[in-house]
């Protein structure tokens, strides 16, 4: 059994009067059981050269259902601020990632239709870095 522990920890002294430090840790196990999470895609990239959109994982690929604990990681790699990725799950915005932003979610392929999208805002090469875990 594989074990996968995921840290987010954040921080800021002036965003607010007091300062904030907050950490959490997850275990990733499977859904409704303990058991550890036993499938990635591997840590991969994804370099755009059109504004086009892109399904990064097609949910045809991936099992459906409930009893599914899939989990996301992305991050847009670039510096240019202006440059970001829009992501999109089920044909619904969730978020656009600017340069150096990242995002981990769990992905529910409730009915085998719902792809993740990515649509770069820039024609140039732009990179986004991504993984797929799974049970």
């Amino acid at each position: 059994m594989a074990t996968t522990t995921a840290t987010i920890t954040l921080s800021s002294t002036d965003l607010l009067s007091d300062e904030i430090a907050l950490t959490t840790t997850a275990t990733l196990t499977g859904a409704g059981n303990s058991t550890g999470l036993t499938g990635t895609s591997g840590l991969g990239r994804k370099t755009t050269s059109s504004a086009s959109q892109y399904i990064l994982f097609d949910a045809d690929d991936y099992p459906s259902g409930p009893a599914k604990a899939h989990k996301i990681y992305l991050k847009n790699t670039s510096t240019s601020a202006g440059e970001y990725f829009t992501i999109t799950h089920n044909e619904e915005e969730i978020g656009r990632l600017y340069a150096g932003d990242w995002a981990f979610f769990p992905w529910n392929n409730h009915d085998g239709a719902a792809d993740i999208k990515i649509t770069p805002s820039v024609s140039s090469s732009i990179t986004l870095e991504y993984m797929l875990l799974t049970d």
